[in-house]
C-alpha cells in the first residue's frame, strides 16, 4: 500500500471511530416507583417483587432503579408519595393495596400502574372492567368480599358449635362500594350457614383492643379479619390480642397464621407481589396497562396452626387438617 493511502486510511479511521462510539447511546435503565403503606411491616412482599424481577432479568441497581415511597403505616401520606412518584417521572408505578392504588391513580392518568393486590378494583374505581381495565392501571385482585363468605364456612367446619361471629373490618380500609358489598356478602352466608354476625369496626391500631374488648362482651364465639393493608401490617398485635381474650380468629392471609394466628384462608400474597413483576415487564417493554386483564387468583391456601389451636382448646377436624395447604405444628 502507498504510504498517502495508509495515512489516509488511518485517518479517516481515526475520525470515524469517535462517531460511532457517540452512535451507540447506553441504554435507558427503567425507573420503577414502588408505592407501599409500611415497608416495614411486611418487607418480604417487596422482597418477593424483586424475585419477581430477577426471574426476568431485572437486577436492582444495575439495569432497573425502584424508587421507594414509604408512608410508614401513616396512609394519610400515600397521596404524597404517589405525587412524589409522579414528579421523578417514572416508567410504572408498582403500588400495594388499594389506597395506594387510589393514590397513584389520582396522581396519574399517564404513568402505567400495576396493583399487587386489592380487594375489587372494578368496585373500587380502579378499573372498568377485569377483562379490559381500560386507562392507566392493572395488576391482581383478591376478591376479598367472596372471601368472607368462604373464612365463614371453613370456621364452621373448625368449630361446628359457633353460632355467634365477629367480623372484623378496617370499613375506612375500602371504598363505600366495597364496604357495602363486603357486608351483604357476609350477612347472606353467615345465614346460610345459621350464623350471627357482628360487625366490629377498628378503624386504626389504637382500636384494636377495644375491639376484641366488644368481642368478649358480646360473646362471639370466634372472628373473621377482613384482610386489609393495615391488618397484614398490624398482624402480630392482631394475633396477640386474639390470644390474649381467647377469640378463635380466621384471617385472609398466612402471613397471620405465621406470626401464631389459628386459620387463614387466602391467596398467597407473597406469589401476587412476584407476579406484579410479570405486569412491570410487560408495559416496560411497550404493552398498555388498560389491555392487560386484571389477574385473579387460582388458587387459594389454607393454613391452619394447631399450636395455636391446642392454646385455645380446640380440637380441629381431621378432615379440615386434610384439606389444609400447610399444618403449623
Amino acid at each position: 500500500m502507498e504510504r498517502r493511502a495508509f495515512v489516509g486510511a488511518l485517518t479517516g479511521g481515526l475520525l470515524t471511530a469517535p462517531l460511532a462510539a457517540e452512535g451507540q447511546q447506553p441504554q435507558r435503565v427503567p425507573r420503577i416507583g414502588y408505592l407501599h403503606p409500611n415497608l416495614a411491616a411486611s418487607p418480604h412482599l417487596a422482597g418477593a417483587f424483586r424475585q419477581g424481577l430477577r426471574d426476568l432479568g431485572y437486577v436492582e441497581n444495575r439495569n432497573v432503579v425502584i424508587e421507594y415511597r414509604d408512608a410508614e403505616g401513616k396512609f394519610e401520606r400515600l397521596p404524597a408519595g404517589a405525587a412524589e412518584l409522579v414528579a421523578l417521572k417514572v416508567d410504572v408505578i408498582v403500588a400495594s393495596g388499594t389506597l395506594a392504588a387510589l393514590a397513584a391513580k389520582h396522581a396519574t392518568g399517564s404513568i402505567p400502574i400495576v396493583f399487587p393486590t386489592v380487594g375489587d378494583p372494578v368496585t373500587d374505581g380502579l378499573v372498568i372492567s377485569l377483562g379490559r381495565p381500560g386507562g392507566n392501571v392493572t395488576g391482581l385482585s383478591n376478591l376479598t368480599p367472596e372471601l368472607v363468605g368462604k373464612c365463614l364456612e371453613l370456621l364452621k367446619q373448625a368449630i361446628p358449635a359457633v353460632s355467634q361471629v365477629a367480623i372484623l373490618w378496617q370499613p375506612n380500609g375500602f371504598v363505600e362500594r366495597t364496604r357495602q358489598d363486603v357486608r351483604k356478602r357476609s350477612e347472606l352466608a353467615g345465614r346460610g350457614l345459621g350464623m350471627r354476625l357482628q360487625f366490629v369496626e377498628a378503624r386504626a391500631p389504637e382500636d384494636f383492643e377495644r375491639a376484641f374488648s366488644d368481642m368478649t362482651r358480646a360473646r362471639v364465639g370466634a372472628a373473621i379479619a377482613v384482610t386489609t393493608a393495615m391488618f397484614v401490617q398490624q398482624r402480630r398485635r392482631l394475633v396477640d390480642l386474639a390470644a390474649k381474650f381467647r377469640v378463635p380468629a380466621v384471617y385472609g392471609s398466612r402471613e397471620s397464621v405465621d406470626v401464631g394466628g389459628l386459620m387463614s384462608y387466602g391467596p398467597n400474597l407473597a406469589d401476587s407481589f412476584q407476579r406484579a413483576a410479570t405486569y412491570v415487564d410487560k408495559i416496560l417493554k411497550g404493552a398498555k396497562p388498560g389491555d392487560l386483564p386484571v389477574e385473579q387468583p387460582t388458587k387459594f391456601e389454607l393454613v391452619i396452626n394447631l399450636k395455636t389451636a391446642k392454646a385455645l382448646g380446640l380440637t380441629i377436624p381431621p378432615s379440615l387438617l386434610a384439606r389444609a395447604d400447610q399444618v403449623i405444628q
